[in-house]
């Protein structure tokens, strides 16, 4: 199964590069890097759990 999330900061900054990884009920399950339109597709099994998406946010400006 292949989840596809677009992603918008509010403030503008572009995510382009940044790596993302898939949760599912807190443990990493999948990995992504946000493309250059803020796309990111995630490659996993079916299945019931919470999903939750963190951001490595050390790549972002300050």
């Amino acid at each position: 199964m292949t989840i596809r999330l677009k992603l918008e900061l509010a403030s503008g900054q572009s995510l382009e590069g940044a790596p993302l990884e898939l949760l599912a009920d807190g443990k990493p399950i999948a990995r992504g890097i946000v493309d250059q339109s803020g796309e990111v597709a995630f490659a996993a099994k079916p299945g019931q759990a919470q999903l939750a998406v963190r951001v490595d946010r050390s790549i972002l400006p300050r």
